[in-house]
Protein backbone atom coordinates (compact mmCIF):
# COMPACT_ATOMS: atom_id res chain seq x y z
CA UNK A 1 0.00 0.00 0.00
CA UNK A 2 0.93 3.21 -0.72
CA UNK A 3 1.92 5.55 2.03
CA UNK A 4 0.87 9.12 2.58
CA UNK A 5 3.44 11.86 3.83
CA UNK A 6 1.85 15.11 3.87
CA UNK A 7 4.99 17.50 3.84
CA UNK A 8 4.97 20.60 6.47
CA UNK A 9 6.83 23.82 6.41
CA UNK A 10 10.50 22.87 7.35
CA UNK A 11 9.78 19.46 6.40
CA UNK A 12 11.29 17.98 3.01
CA UNK A 13 13.05 14.41 1.85
CA UNK A 14 16.62 13.33 1.02
CA UNK A 15 17.74 10.51 -1.19
CA UNK A 16 20.62 8.72 -1.09
CA UNK A 17 22.22 7.24 -4.41
CA UNK A 18 24.96 4.62 -4.66
CA UNK A 19 25.09 2.41 -7.58
CA UNK A 20 24.22 -0.51 -5.91
CA UNK A 21 21.48 0.85 -3.26
CA UNK A 22 19.28 3.39 -2.33
CA UNK A 23 17.35 5.23 1.08
CA UNK A 24 14.55 7.79 0.73
CA UNK A 25 15.14 9.80 4.48
CA UNK A 26 12.21 13.12 5.67
CA UNK A 27 14.63 15.47 7.56
CA UNK A 28 12.85 18.44 9.60
CA UNK A 29 13.96 21.93 11.04
CA UNK A 30 11.93 21.70 14.15
CA UNK A 31 13.84 20.12 16.92
CA UNK A 32 10.81 17.65 18.14
CA UNK A 33 10.65 16.07 14.75
CA UNK A 34 12.73 12.97 14.47
CA UNK A 35 14.59 12.18 11.41
CA UNK A 36 13.06 8.72 9.42
CA UNK A 37 13.97 6.76 7.36
CA UNK A 38 11.62 5.91 5.24
CA UNK A 39 12.88 3.53 3.03
CA UNK A 40 15.74 1.45 1.83
CA UNK A 41 16.35 -0.60 -1.35
CA UNK A 42 19.36 -2.85 -2.95
CA UNK A 43 19.94 -3.93 -6.10
CA UNK A 44 22.55 -5.37 -8.40
CA UNK A 45 24.62 -2.55 -9.28
CA UNK A 46 23.93 -2.35 -13.63
CA UNK A 47 23.85 1.07 -14.80
CA UNK A 48 21.57 3.99 -14.65
CA UNK A 49 18.34 2.40 -15.59
CA UNK A 50 18.78 0.03 -12.57
CA UNK A 51 18.73 3.14 -10.44
CA UNK A 52 15.83 4.08 -12.07
CA UNK A 53 14.10 1.33 -11.58
CA UNK A 54 14.68 0.55 -7.86
CA UNK A 55 14.07 4.41 -7.43
CA UNK A 56 10.34 4.23 -8.91
CA UNK A 57 9.99 1.17 -7.00
CA UNK A 58 11.02 2.92 -3.71
CA UNK A 59 8.97 6.29 -4.33
CA UNK A 60 5.83 4.06 -5.39
CA UNK A 61 5.98 3.17 -1.92
CA UNK A 62 5.08 6.64 -0.81
CA UNK A 63 3.20 9.63 -2.09
CA UNK A 64 5.72 12.20 -2.49
CA UNK A 65 3.64 14.98 -4.52
CA UNK A 66 4.64 18.43 -3.83
CA UNK A 67 7.90 17.16 -1.29
CA UNK A 68 11.09 19.44 -2.16
CA UNK A 69 13.42 16.66 -2.66
CA UNK A 70 17.46 16.61 -2.01
CA UNK A 71 19.84 13.91 -3.61
CA UNK A 72 23.14 12.88 -2.82
CA UNK A 73 25.12 10.94 -5.14
CA UNK A 74 27.86 8.58 -4.23
CA UNK A 75 30.99 9.91 -5.09
CA UNK A 76 31.33 6.44 -7.42
CA UNK A 77 29.05 7.84 -9.83
CA UNK A 78 30.08 11.32 -9.97
CA UNK A 79 33.77 13.05 -11.27
CA UNK A 80 35.76 15.52 -9.37
CA UNK A 81 38.29 17.60 -10.35
CA UNK A 82 40.39 20.61 -9.55
CA UNK A 83 40.52 23.82 -12.26
CA UNK A 84 42.80 26.44 -12.24
CA UNK A 85 41.38 29.56 -14.07
CA UNK A 86 43.87 30.85 -16.77
CA UNK A 87 45.14 33.91 -16.51
CA UNK A 88 42.91 37.27 -17.34
CA UNK A 89 39.99 35.05 -17.06
CA UNK A 90 37.20 37.09 -17.12
CA UNK A 91 33.95 35.31 -18.62
CA UNK A 92 31.95 32.24 -17.85
CA UNK A 93 33.22 30.61 -21.27
CA UNK A 94 36.91 31.11 -20.70
CA UNK A 95 36.31 29.26 -16.45
CA UNK A 96 34.21 26.70 -18.43
CA UNK A 97 36.62 25.77 -21.78
CA UNK A 98 39.64 25.61 -18.61
CA UNK A 99 37.07 23.11 -16.83
CA UNK A 100 36.63 20.73 -20.06
CA UNK A 101 40.44 21.13 -21.02
CA UNK A 102 41.19 19.61 -17.40
CA UNK A 103 38.61 16.90 -17.42
CA UNK A 104 39.99 15.68 -20.76
CA UNK A 105 43.67 15.73 -19.57
CA UNK A 106 42.34 13.84 -15.94
CA UNK A 107 40.06 11.34 -17.65
CA UNK A 108 41.27 11.07 -21.52
CA UNK A 109 38.10 11.75 -22.96
CA UNK A 110 35.60 14.82 -23.28
CA UNK A 111 33.14 15.84 -21.14
CA UNK A 112 30.19 14.72 -23.32
CA UNK A 113 27.18 13.09 -22.30
CA UNK A 114 28.45 14.69 -18.47
CA UNK A 115 26.79 17.67 -16.96
CA UNK A 116 29.43 20.26 -15.28
CA UNK A 117 29.10 21.62 -12.02
CA UNK A 118 31.25 24.03 -10.26
CA UNK A 119 31.85 26.87 -7.75
CA UNK A 120 33.06 29.06 -10.76
CA UNK A 121 35.79 31.50 -9.60
CA UNK A 122 38.15 33.31 -11.82
CA UNK A 123 41.09 34.34 -8.89
CA UNK A 124 41.48 31.19 -7.61
CA UNK A 125 41.48 27.27 -8.23
CA UNK A 126 38.15 25.74 -7.81
CA UNK A 127 36.50 22.37 -7.72
CA UNK A 128 34.56 21.22 -10.28
CA UNK A 129 31.94 17.88 -10.54
CA UNK A 130 30.55 16.11 -13.64
CA UNK A 131 27.34 14.50 -13.36
CA UNK A 132 26.09 11.70 -16.18
CA UNK A 133 23.63 13.69 -18.26
CA UNK A 134 21.77 9.75 -18.24
CA UNK A 135 21.63 10.05 -14.55
CA UNK A 136 20.78 13.62 -14.29
CA UNK A 137 17.38 12.68 -16.73
CA UNK A 138 16.35 9.98 -14.79
CA UNK A 139 15.91 11.94 -11.74
CA UNK A 140 14.23 14.71 -13.30
CA UNK A 141 11.96 12.18 -15.15
CA UNK A 142 11.46 10.50 -11.89
CA UNK A 143 10.35 13.87 -10.37
CA UNK A 144 7.79 14.27 -13.40
CA UNK A 145 6.34 11.22 -12.49
CA UNK A 146 6.27 10.90 -8.85
CA UNK A 147 5.17 14.69 -8.64
CA UNK A 148 7.97 16.08 -6.40
CA UNK A 149 10.56 19.25 -6.34
CA UNK A 150 14.01 18.03 -7.01
CA UNK A 151 15.76 21.04 -5.36
CA UNK A 152 18.86 19.87 -5.55
CA UNK A 153 21.70 17.35 -6.92
CA UNK A 154 24.93 16.96 -5.45
CA UNK A 155 28.05 14.58 -4.84
CA UNK A 156 28.60 13.29 -1.56
CA UNK A 157 31.87 15.04 -1.26
CA UNK A 158 30.56 18.01 -1.92
CA UNK A 159 27.26 18.05 -0.14
CA UNK A 160 29.71 17.20 3.03
CA UNK A 161 32.17 19.81 2.28
CA UNK A 162 29.45 22.15 2.04
CA UNK A 163 28.31 21.16 5.17
CA UNK A 164 31.13 21.47 7.45
CA UNK A 165 32.57 24.68 5.42
CA UNK A 166 31.94 27.16 8.35
CA UNK A 167 33.69 24.33 10.69
CA UNK A 168 36.60 24.41 9.19
CA UNK A 169 39.34 25.44 11.62
CA UNK A 170 42.60 27.76 10.25
CA UNK A 171 45.05 25.49 8.49
CA UNK A 172 42.70 22.33 8.46
CA UNK A 173 42.19 20.22 5.78
CA UNK A 174 38.62 18.66 5.60
CA UNK A 175 38.29 14.36 4.90
CA UNK A 176 35.13 12.27 4.17
CA UNK A 177 35.23 8.34 5.06
CA UNK A 178 32.45 6.54 3.08
CA UNK A 179 32.53 3.11 1.73
CA UNK A 180 35.77 2.54 2.95
CA UNK A 181 37.35 5.38 1.30
CA UNK A 182 38.96 8.81 2.44
CA UNK A 183 38.92 11.30 0.43
CA UNK A 184 40.48 14.63 1.26
CA UNK A 185 40.29 18.19 0.50
CA UNK A 186 43.67 19.46 0.75
CA UNK A 187 43.74 23.85 1.15
CA UNK A 188 46.23 26.39 1.08
CA UNK A 189 45.31 29.18 3.12
CA UNK A 190 41.54 29.51 2.44
CA UNK A 191 41.95 27.97 -1.35
CA UNK A 192 41.08 24.75 -1.85
CA UNK A 193 44.49 23.40 -3.61
CA UNK A 194 43.32 19.63 -4.54
CA UNK A 195 41.12 16.94 -3.78
CA UNK A 196 42.89 13.49 -2.94
CA UNK A 197 40.71 10.08 -2.49
CA UNK A 198 42.71 6.96 -1.50
CA UNK A 199 41.19 3.51 -0.23
CA UNK A 200 41.42 2.68 3.85
CA UNK A 201 43.61 -0.39 4.43
CA UNK A 202 42.11 -2.56 6.71
CA UNK A 203 42.89 -1.52 10.12
CA UNK A 204 44.13 1.41 9.45
CA UNK A 205 45.35 3.18 12.61
CA UNK A 206 46.43 6.61 13.25
CA UNK A 207 50.11 5.84 12.42
CA UNK A 208 48.73 4.91 8.74
CA UNK A 209 46.73 8.18 8.60
CA UNK A 210 49.94 10.36 9.84
CA UNK A 211 51.47 8.57 6.76
CA UNK A 212 48.88 8.88 3.88
CA UNK A 213 48.70 12.88 5.13
CA UNK A 214 52.10 13.19 4.87
CA UNK A 215 52.13 11.74 1.13
CA UNK A 216 49.64 13.53 0.21
CA UNK A 217 50.99 16.63 1.32
CA UNK A 218 54.06 15.82 -0.35
CA UNK A 219 52.02 15.63 -3.79
CA UNK A 220 49.72 18.32 -3.70
CA UNK A 221 53.18 20.58 -2.93
CA UNK A 222 52.19 21.86 0.43
CA UNK A 223 52.79 21.65 3.99
CA UNK A 224 51.49 18.71 6.40
CA UNK A 225 47.71 20.42 7.55
CA UNK A 226 47.68 21.71 11.65
CA UNK A 227 44.53 19.47 11.58
CA UNK A 228 42.10 17.19 9.59
CA UNK A 229 38.68 17.24 10.63
CA UNK A 230 37.16 14.49 9.19
CA UNK A 231 32.93 13.42 8.41
CA UNK A 232 31.73 9.85 8.37
CA UNK A 233 32.55 6.90 10.41
CA UNK A 234 36.05 7.31 10.71
CA UNK A 235 38.00 4.59 13.11
CA UNK A 236 38.07 6.17 16.51
CA UNK A 237 42.03 6.23 16.63
CA UNK A 238 42.42 8.88 14.32
CA UNK A 239 40.90 11.61 16.82
CA UNK A 240 43.75 13.62 18.84
CA UNK A 241 45.20 11.77 21.78
CA UNK A 242 48.42 13.06 24.02
CA UNK A 243 51.60 12.47 22.65
CA UNK A 244 50.57 13.30 18.38
CA UNK A 245 52.49 16.15 17.65
CA UNK A 246 52.07 16.10 14.08
CA UNK A 247 48.74 16.93 13.51
CA UNK A 248 45.61 17.41 15.31
CA UNK A 249 42.51 15.45 13.93
CA UNK A 250 38.59 15.83 14.63
CA UNK A 251 36.16 13.68 14.13
CA UNK A 252 32.54 15.45 13.49
CA UNK A 253 29.86 13.41 15.24
CA UNK A 254 26.87 12.20 13.32
CA UNK A 255 23.56 12.55 14.34
CA UNK A 256 21.79 9.45 12.97
CA UNK A 257 20.61 5.62 14.37
CA UNK A 258 23.47 4.20 13.88
CA UNK A 259 21.67 0.92 12.59
CA UNK A 260 20.95 2.73 9.51
CA UNK A 261 22.65 1.68 6.37
CA UNK A 262 25.24 3.31 4.46
CA UNK A 263 22.61 5.05 1.74
CA UNK A 264 20.91 6.50 4.82
CA UNK A 265 24.45 8.33 5.86
CA UNK A 266 24.18 9.17 1.92
CA UNK A 267 21.29 10.67 2.40
CA UNK A 268 21.84 12.63 5.12
CA UNK A 269 25.16 14.48 3.55
CA UNK A 270 25.06 18.19 3.41
CA UNK A 271 22.39 18.40 5.31
CA UNK A 272 22.00 21.71 7.84
CA UNK A 273 23.59 21.02 11.12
Amino acid sequence: MRRWIRPFLGQSLRLGVAPDALALVRTSIWPHERTRLLGETRFAANGFEAIGRALDALLAEHRTDGWPLRVVLSDELVRLWQVTPPAGATRMADLEAASALRYQALFGASPAGWQIRADWRATQAFLAAAVPQALAERLRQSAVDHGFRLVEVAPHFVAALNRHRSLRRPGAWFGLVHGGVLSVAAFDGPTLAAVRTAPIPEGADREWLEGHIAREALRVGLGRPERLQVSGPAPASWASSAGRLKFACTLFEDDFDPLWPDSARLALAGRAA
